[in-house]
């Protein structure tokens, strides 16, 4: 009898057909496996990080976005037109009619101008780079106006370039526009519907939120009569993956579709697969190590420039980054032709000794650093950590979530960090200069959040009257030689900020997903995905 049953499930197991010994994903859905460790916020007024802007860019619309293979390239959303008055002072955009929020309730200017004064007066990260083109919660609604039902004008508060203001309503998110109606009736203490929508939605994209548990699952579905046309997938679902061994076998055996967070061992590893397929794009984004001035350690411009020579920069960038990122000492981001050749700082341990000396801390002394616990970070914080030990710095590595690490930067309440950050999403020289170094307030009132400058209390009045004369600038060889001089300066100021590489996000999809377009702004748009099977 025993000999029967192992024949009988015998030829069970090879009737099988390979369909049936494998995992396979609904055709009509998407799942998507990554870390959401520092997914904290919904509200694309007070979203920080990666991970959240793609959601953000499938669940509301902007007025115009930018094209994933050409960055300079602005393509019609929300607006199907604009144009700039002749002096550069008014953008004036046309709102498409018939468009729709997922309430029901219909899109007008009134709506974007609204969500502009909610994002200012929130003031909370999103509202940094507008507060830097002199938006203010006392103008914001003077200056960004409906004209009309149909008409949008944004006049700019002080002289800028509009095209850079136009790139930001495209990449940052912060330009979402939310449907005003529907937000009114959750305010609650005046917070313009915050607290609602930390866990909901009020968009009119794609897609719209059906579900949002913590750390475990995200859903989204695709919503009827969408203005460009239905979604080609009914479902997209973000599932809560830390472990690269579990992204690399559940894509293995088909249990999910697509992979972000990988580490490169593992990536490398799924190349010669032939049923994936990896995608990998260049983003501005930078990994760093910053350090504090609020620290009187790190206040001191000598010990900052011997913890730039206590980065093993080479070691780095051949043995932990490749496939996370490349060697990049700059703050603009390589490929721009105002971007300088890198310095080419190398770890040098006896001249940090030396700067330490004359800091008056011979020996060294204790610090922190903090980091996420998740690659490539936790190996660079490692490095990091073992080089400044040979100089006397002993630094305690504190690793967690993006709250714990990039919310204690946010606050000012940190002594170092190994992080990603910067600008760079936008392609012009000036984002990632806004991003990394620029900080027109140090005050802790102003609350510049999304300035990693102000977040490390470093602030050079100089610094930061040239990047506004760069900016402005008409003439481009000019204008090249500008922002030249500006990083020479941030060069000689020993910054808080010490770029160690730039970013490539690598993504591995199942080779069955098509039209699958990682966006170097990370607003990858997911109305045109499908599964071809």
């Amino acid at each position: 009898m025993k000999a029967f049953r192992t024949l009988i499930l015998t030829l069970l197991f090879f009737s099988l057909t390979p369909a049936a010994l494998y995992a396979k994903t609904p055709d009509d859905q998407l799942i998507i496996g990554m870390n959401m460790n520092n997914l904290l916020s919904l509200d694309p007024a007070a979203m920080t990080g990666n991970e959240v802007v793609g959601i953000i860019a499938n669940i509301y619309d902007s007025l115009v976005e930018l094209d994933p293979n050409d960055l300079t390239k602005v393509l019609p959303a929300a607006a199907e037109s604009w144009s700039v008055s002749d002096d550069g002072n008014v953008i004036t955009f046309n709102l498409r009619k018939g468009i729709k929020f997922h309430s029901g309730n219909p899109m007008t200017a009134e709506d974007f101008a609204w969500s502009m004064n909610r994002l200012l007066h929130l003031n909370m990260a999103q509202a940094t780079t507008w507060k830097s083109y002199g938006f203010t919660a006392d103008n914001v609604q003077q200056m960004i106006r409906a004209k009309d039902p149909q008409t949008i004008e944004i006049e700019l508060p002080k002289a800028n370039d509009p095209k850079l203001m136009i790139y930001s309503l495209a990449t940052l998110g912060s330009g979402s526009i939310l449907d005003s109606k529907e937000l009114m009736k959750h305010e609650k203490n005046n917070d313009w519907g915050n607290a609602w929508l930390t866990t909901n939605e009020a968009g009119s994209g794609p897609f719209k939120l059906d579900v949002w548990q913590a750390k475990d699952v995200l859903r989204i579905s695709r919503v009827d009569d969408y203005w460009r046309g239905d979604a080609k997938l009914k479902r997209v679902i973000f599932r809560h993956m830390t472990e690269s061994q579990s992204l690399r076998l559940m894509l293995e055996k088909g249990d999910i579709d697509i992979a972000s967070g990988m580490s490169v061992p593992d990536i490398n590893a799924l190349k010669g697969n032939p049923d994936v397929e990896v995608k990998e794009v260049t983003k501005g984004t930078l990994y760093y190590v910053a350090m504090s001035l609020k620290n009187k350690q790190f206040e001191n411009p000598k010990v900052r420039e011997a913890v730039r020579y206590l980065i093993d920069y080479v070691g780095i960038n051949q043995t932990i980054m490749p496939g996370y990122g490349f060697s990049h000492q700059r703050p603009i981001q390589k490929g721009m032709d105002s971007t300088l050749p890198d310095p080419g700082y190398t770890l040098d341990v006896a001249k940090a000794k030396a700067l330490l000396a004359e800091a008056g801390y011979p020996d060294g002394f204790e610090t922190t650093l903090r980091v996420l616990s998740d690659q490539p970070f936790i190996n660079v914080a490692t490095s990091v950590q073992s080089t400044l030990a040979q100089a006397g710095i002993k630094a305690k590595i504190i690793s967690g979530t993006g709250n714990q690490v990039y919310g204690a930067m946010r606050d000012r309440n940190f002594d170092m960090l190994v992080g990603r950050g910067g600008g760079g999403v936008d392609p012009h020289p000036h984002s990632s200069l806004r991003s990394i170094a620029y900080n027109p307030d140090n005050s802790d009132a102003a609350r510049l959040t999304n300035f990693q400058g102000w977040r490390t209390s470093f602030y050079d009045k100089q610094l930061n009257e040239m990047i506004d004369a760069a900016l402005l600038e008409k003439d481009a060889q000019k204008q090249k030689q500008m922002y030249a001089d500006v990083q020479n300066r941030y060069d000689a100021l020993y910054p808080a900020i010490l770029p160690i590489s730039q970013m490539i996000d690598s993504v591995v999809l199942r080779k069955d997903v098509k039209d699958y377009i990682p966006h170097p702004s990370s607003t990858t748009h997911l109305r045109e995905v499908y599964k071809q099977r």
